[in-house]
């Protein structure tokens, strides 16, 4: 009698045709699943280094355009990005590659960009709409209208800056923007999703009401956005962030490391972007003193090398703050007073921290 066993002859018809049904479906799709993972890889790489717009252009053969606004976006766009390139790499050659740095604000680059990437152009959309028909009058398109939208736009910025490190809810989406304890230009993708969408919508707001029209508006949010992610640049590129005369004139990146910094000197200042008029205006400006080296990053204890108590750290805090103050005022006081307010008087504020700095060095 043959020894016939149906299961070893059943497993072995069910692989052959297993094999097969893979061979002729499934390779194609692994393949065509990872072709498609390196296409999106590449566009992403493209728009992250800011070249689609000037590849589009280059293959279409009409560089004319490149004498247009849209052509000189284009070209203008990708020098932050390359910077940071090169950045990187002199970090490595100089031995000071801040790779925890790097590797954190790379995380919440992602985040942002899959989580809240559409959100804030909503609102400046959804502001211009709302307020314009408010506004007493409307700006034309000659340089001193500019000059005027800018000195508006930096009044917009410094308002939602200052609330950004004196209400402590809105410090909660900010302070992922001071966690990192280095300088480098990766430092201006350090944002919570939600601070874009309500940053813009104070700034919007401002200008809208105050008459800025919205292409000039644009193009002062083109030119402040390069900028601001400009004054993120670290030692390993730039060693003397003053810029020689600059620094008398506008805010350079020396002085946006100061505001970066925790030192006690250097806390809740230079909020402004390029004009620091606001923060001389309302006594917030600070220059960098050769005597007090800055020390970046955030008064609370933390990990700046954890993607999770970098992005989510304050608001855990927040909540456990609220959770153990007695009464509903004390509850509501911790989310709108300062970062630093104690129920019991006890404060740690900035504004403490300072005054008490320059009373003893006085």
């Amino acid at each position: 009698m043959v020894n016939w066993k149906p299961s070893k002859y059943l497993l072995g018809f069910f692989y052959a045709r297993y094999y097969k049904l893979t061979s002729i479906y499934l390779v194609p799709c692994r393949k065509f699943f990872y072709m498609e993972i390196l296409k999106t890889f590449y566009h992403e790489l493209l728009n992250f280094f800011g070249v689609s717009k000037a590849l589009e252009i280059l293959q279409a053969g009409d560089y004319s355009i490149f004498t247009t606004y849209d052509g000189v976006v284009s070209l203008i766009y990708p020098i932050i990005p390359l910077l940071l390139l090169l950045e990187f790499i002199l970090g490595l050659i100089y031995k000071k590659p801040q790779l925890k740095v790097y590797k954190v604000n790379f995380l919440i680059y992602l985040f942002n960009r899959f989580i809240g990437r559409f959100i804030a152009i909503a609102m400046v959309t959804f502001c211009i709409g709302l307020f314009q028909k408010y506004a007493p009058f409307q700006t034309g398109n000659t340089w001193y209208w500019f000059v005027y939208g800018y000195v508006v736009w930096e009044f917009g910025h410094f308002i939602y800056h200052y609330f950004g490190h004196k209400i402590r809810l809105f410090w909660c989406l900010h302070s992922t923007h001071h966690a990192p304890e280095n300088m480098n230009l990766s430092v201006t993708h350090a944002h919570f999703f939600l601070e874009a969408p309500y940053a813009d919508t104070i700034r919007t707001t401002v200008c809208i009401l105050l008459g800025v029209k919205p292409e000039l508006l644009f193009l002062i949010m083109f030119i402040d956005g390069t900028y601001g992610a400009f004054i993120h640049v670290g030692e390993n590129l730039i060693k003397d962030g003053r810029l020689g005369f600059l620094n008398k004139i506008i805010l350079t990146p020396s002085h946006h490391r100061v505001h970066h910094a925790r030192n006690p000197l250097y806390m809740d200042t230079n909020f402004c972007n390029l004009l620091n008029i606001w923060d001389k205006v309302f006594g917030t400006f600070q220059n960098e003193d050769a005597n007090v080296k800055i020390e970046y990053g955030i008064t609370r204890e933390m990990n700046s090398g954890n993607f999770m108590d970098v992005y989510f750290g304050e608001i855990i805090a927040l909540f456990k703050d609220v959770l153990k103050a007695p009464g509903i005022k004390n509850k509501l006081l911790y989310i709108v007073m300062p970062p630093g307010w104690h129920h019991e008087g006890n404060h740690k504020t900035a504004k403490v921290v300072r005054t008490e700095y320059l009373k003893n060095k006085n």
